[in-house]
């Protein structure tokens, strides 16, 4: 079982950088593929990013490639969220997620494991 704590987020206006993080306990942190999703008001919690157990390959939506950048520190079980270039549309409660095995998905049912969230707010 992993416990996963984020933090990081805050408000900003538009076109600046914030990078989120998410810290995990346990010390299986690098068999887990690791995700970042987002729920906006009113909205439902959509996928952003996705990175595998070793950190070779990532995986954005469309809404944040080449904007936001997914890495990750084993040796410090943590997973960040890079975000560039920020929108007011970017506004959300930011979660990172986790599951067990290798296999890159953006389905949310497929997480075993959730954050409490960190509140991510982009003024005009």
């Amino acid at each position: 079982q992993v416990q996963l704590v984020e933090s990081g987020g805050g408000l900003v206006q538009a076109g600046e950088s914030l990078r989120v993080s998410c810290a995990a306990s346990g010390r299986t942190f690098s068999s887990y593929v690791m995700a970042w999703f987002r729920q906006a008001p009113g909205k439902e919690r959509e996928f952003v990013a996705v990175i595998t157990r070793t950190g070779d390959y990532t995986y954005y939506s469309d809404s944040v490639k080449g904007r936001f950048t997914i890495s990750r520190d084993n040796a410090k079980n943590t997973v960040y969220l890079q975000m560039n270039s920020l929108k007011p549309e970017d506004t959300a409660v930011y979660y990172c997620a986790a599951r067990s095995g290798r296999s890159i998905v953006t389905s949310q049912r497929n997480y075993d494991y959730w954050g409490q969230g960190t509140q991510v707010t982009v003024s005009s």
